[in-house]
């Protein structure tokens, strides 16, 4: 693979992981967690 596309798959790596790390962090210091009965409710 050439340099460019090395950089450019790190760079697509970054944003990919970077973006689900901050999900997960969103999450966890969200104060709307589901309830019991929220998260085995019939749809």
């Amino acid at each position: 693979m050439s340099f460019e596309a090395i950089v450019m798959m790190v760079v697509a790596m970054v944003i990919l992981w970077g973006g689900l790390v901050l999900a997960l962090l969103n999450l966890r210091r969200s104060d709307n967690l589901p309830t019991e009965d929220d998260a085995h409710r019939d749809l």
